[in-house]
């Protein structure tokens, strides 16, 4: 916790975004008492093929602090999954008076509404990033279609923007809290298998650092890029992740792992 700590000596906006999202893991956790090792599962009545799912953090925090999200996802269809918790380089962030800290790509205001600017030239550099992430996975074994990218506020921005410019089809995008972080422009880049990767975006109502209007204004940019999405408003949270969200991202994306042939 020290590091949070001294990221809220800094702006108090960017304690919003690791601190909160920190507590929220710990308490999914302390609500799931009986939640077993993935280890532990028993072997599911299909051979399950090996798949991935990338998890990218918001501003300020870290791989490791998010790991405990994968105690969650304890159905035997996550057997054969791989876990992946990155953390973002430490840059200078516009919005924290230049200060260093862990962050995929410049930050310009807080909160961030759907009128924000964007680094764009910072965002299309860290997509090359999870690009290679996902290439690696992929020489490894596993079928894009079995590869999940998962984000929350600037990891979820970042997931939005590496599954839609990845040229071939993933098993899905699941976007918390995050924003589009680009202009329409961008439409043109993405290819015709990346448009049928299924994206998830959930967003709490009362969240006032990602502003609730900039996540809505996602699935109508999608919509015009011909790509499908599932947005999901959750009244009363704010800027964090709940149970209700994960335990929606264990059955999106079991619904969608394929089985070894």
């Amino acid at each position: 916790m020290n590091s949070y700590r001294s990221v809220s000596a800094l702006v108090k906006p960017i304690a919003v975004l690791a601190v909160t999202f920190s507590s929220t893991i710990f308490f999914v956790l302390l609500s799931n008492p009986k939640t077993q090792p993935l280890s532990q599962s028993r072997e599911p009545g299909g051979s399950m093929a090996r798949s991935f799912v990338l998890w990218l953090h918001g501003l300020g925090d870290s791989g490791p602090a998010n790991e405990p999200i994968k105690s969650l996802f304890t159905s035997p269809e996550f057997r054969n999954t791989v876990w992946s918790f990155p953390s973002a380089p430490s840059t200078p962030v516009t919005c924290n008076n230049g200060a260093v800290m862990p962050s995929w790509f410049d930050l310009h205001e807080i909160p961030v509404t759907a009128d924000s600017p964007n680094d764009e030239s910072g965002v299309l550099k860290a997509v090359q990033n999870v690009h290679a992430m996902i290439e690696k996975e992929v020489a490894a074994g596993t079928h894009p279609d079995n590869i999940f990218v998962c984000g929350f506020s600037q990891g979820g921005a970042l997931t939005l923007a590496s599954v839609l410019l990845y040229p071939r089809a993933l098993g899905g995008g699941a976007v918390f809290s995050g924003w589009v972080p680009f202009n329409s422009s961008i439409i043109e880049q993405i290819s015709p298998d990346a448009k049928k990767t299924p994206i998830l975006w959930s967003h709490g109502m009362a969240d006032r650092t990602v502003i609730f209007e900039a996540g809505q204004a996602g699935p109508p940019f999608l919509e015009r890029a011909g790509i499908s999405c599932e947005f999901k408003a959750y009244p009363g949270l704010g800027h964090s992740i709940n149970n209700e969200e994960l335990r929606y991202l264990d059955s999106w994306i079991k619904a969608r792992l394929q089985s070894s042939s």
